[in-house]
C-alpha cells in the first residue's frame, strides 16, 4: 500500500508542475474575460473574428476541464489509498492498482495534449513532399511517403485531400501538397519537417543493387482566414494552362495559378482544381500558411541571434532513416527513437515516433 500512496503522490507532483506551466490560474481568467466577450451584444456581429474567439474559450475549457478532471481523481484515490492504510484494509488493494494504472495512462494522454497548446496545434495541416537528387528512385519515394501519410490520416479519422501534385515522368512524384484536416493534425505531424532518408535495393535499377533515396517534407498549419494579413499589392499572379505528366494538357482555359509574395519572394502554384478561383483559394491558403512559418522562423533567428546562439536549419537537416536492406529498421535521429517493422511505418504505422517527438521537443521547449 505504501508503494501505491507514493505513485499517487508521485501523480500530483506531475500535476502540479503541469498547474504551473500551463498558467491554470491565469487561463481560468482568461476564461473569464473572453465568455464576457461572447455574451456581449454585437458579438456575432464579425463572423471571423467570432468564431476565432469562440474557438480559443473552447479550447481554454476543455483544457481547465481535463485538468481539473485528472486532478480530481488523483486527490481522491490517494485520500482512499491513505485511509485504506492507516485502517489496515487491504480489500482495496486490487482496485487500487488499477487505478493507478488508468491514471498513469490518464495523464499520459493529457500531456499530449499539453504539448499539443500551442497556437496552431489544433489546426487542419498542409504537408508538402519534394523528391531529392536521385531520379525516379527519390520520386517513388516521394509517393511511398504521400501514402503513408495518407493512411496515417485515415487511421486517426483525418482527412486528407491532394491540393497539388507534380508527377515523375516514368513513375512516383516530383512533389505532392496534402491538407490533412482533422483535430490537432498540425500538432501532431508539425515535427515531420525534415529530410526522410531511405535505403533499399532499388526496383527500377537492372542490377537490383542498394540506392540511397532523399525526400524532404514541410508541414505548415492551416491559417483561418484574416490571422495573417496579406496585401493584394505584394502579389504577383499568374494564370497558366493546367498539365499533367509529359506536358500534356489537362485544361484547354488557364486554370492554374501561381503567386508570389514580392516581399519575401515565396511563390505558390495550385493546377489541381478545374475552377481558376478554387486553385487561386488553395493557394492563398498555402500563402499563408508559409508566410506565417516565414515570420515565426525570423523572430526565432533573431531570438537566438541576440542570445549567441543562432545556427543555420540547412536543408540537408535529416530526422529519420527508413532501411529496408541489408536491415530493416526506421530510427528517428532526434529522439533516437526506432522501430523494426518497416513494413507497418510505411503503411501508417506513425504514432510511436509522433509522440515521441512530441514528449520530447515538448520538454525542451518548456524549458
Amino acid at each position: 500500500m505504501k508503494e501505491l500512496i507514493q505513485q499517487l503522490k508521485d501523480l500530483q507532483a506531475k500535476l502540479q508542475d503541469l498547474r504551473s506551466w500551463l498558467n491554470i490560474d491565469q487561463k481560468k481568467q482568461e476564461a473569464l474575460e473572453l465568455e464576457e466577450q461572447v455574451s456581449a451584444p454585437g458579438f456575432w456581429d464579425d463572423n471571423e473574428t467570432a468564431r476565432a474567439v469562440a474557438k480559443k474559450l473552447d479550447g481554454i475549457k476543455e483544457l481547465i476541464g481535463k485538468y481539473g478532471h485528472l486532478d480530481k481523481e488523483v486527490a481522491d484515490s490517494l485520500a482512499v489509498a491513505e485511509t485504506a492504510y492507516k485502517e489496515e484494509d487491504h480489500s482495496l488493494v486490487q482496485d487500487l492498482e488499477a487505478n493507478v494504472e488508468f491514471l498513469n495512462k490518464e495523464l499520459a494522454s493529457f500531456e499530449l495534449v499539453v504539448f499539443l497548446s500551442d497556437k496552431y496545434d489544433a489546426n487542419n495541416a498542409i504537408i508538402t513532399i519534394h523528391a531529392g537528387a536521385g531520379g525516379v528512385d527519390a520520386q517513388d519515394w516521394a509517393q511511398l511517403l504521400q501514402n503513408m501519410y495518407i493512411k496515417h490520416s485515415a487511421s486517426r479519422g483525418w482527412k486528407s485531400d491532394i491540393i497539388q501534385v507534380s508527377r515523375g515522368e516514368e513513375a512516383g512524384l516530383k512533389s505532392v501538397t496534402l491538407e490533412i484536416s482533422g483535430q490537432y493534425a498540425y500538432g501532431y505531424l508539425q515535427h515531420e519537417t525534415g529530410v526522410h532518408r531511405l535505403v533499399r535495393l532499388s526496383p527500377f535499377d537492372a542490377d537490383h543493387a542498394r540506392h540511397t533515396s532523399f525526400a524532404y517534407v514541410e508541414v505548415l498549419p492551416v491559417i483561418e482566414q484574416g490571422e495573417v494579413e496579406i496585401s493584394e499589392a505584394d502579389l504577383k499572379i499568374d494564370t497558366y494552362k493546367s498539365s499533367g505528366p509529359g506536358g500534356q494538357s489537362v485544361n484547354t482555359t488557364d486554370s492554374a495559378v501561381r503567386i508570389t509574395h514580392k516581399p519575401s519572394g515565396i511563390t505558390v502554384s495550385v493546377q489541381s482544381e478545374r475552377s481558376q478561383l478554387q486553385n487561386k483559394e488553395q493557394a492563398m491558403k498555402i500563402l499563408a500558411a508559409k508566410l506565417e512559418k516565414f515570420q515565426s522562423v525570423k523572430a526565432e533567428e533573431e531570438r537566438q541571434r541576440l542570445r549567441g546562439e543562432f545556427t543555420e536549419n540547412a536543408w540537408g537537416h535529416q530526422i529519420r532513416s527508413y532501411v529496408l536492406h541489408p536491415y530493416k529498421l526506421v530510427k528517428d535521429h532526434r529522439t533516437s527513437y526506432e522501430e523494426q517493422d518497416t513494413e507497418s511505418v510505411l503503411e501508417g504505422k506513425l504514432g510511436g515516433f509522433l509522440e515521441n517527438n512530441l514528449r520530447a521537443l515538448g520538454e525542451i521547449n518548456k524549458f
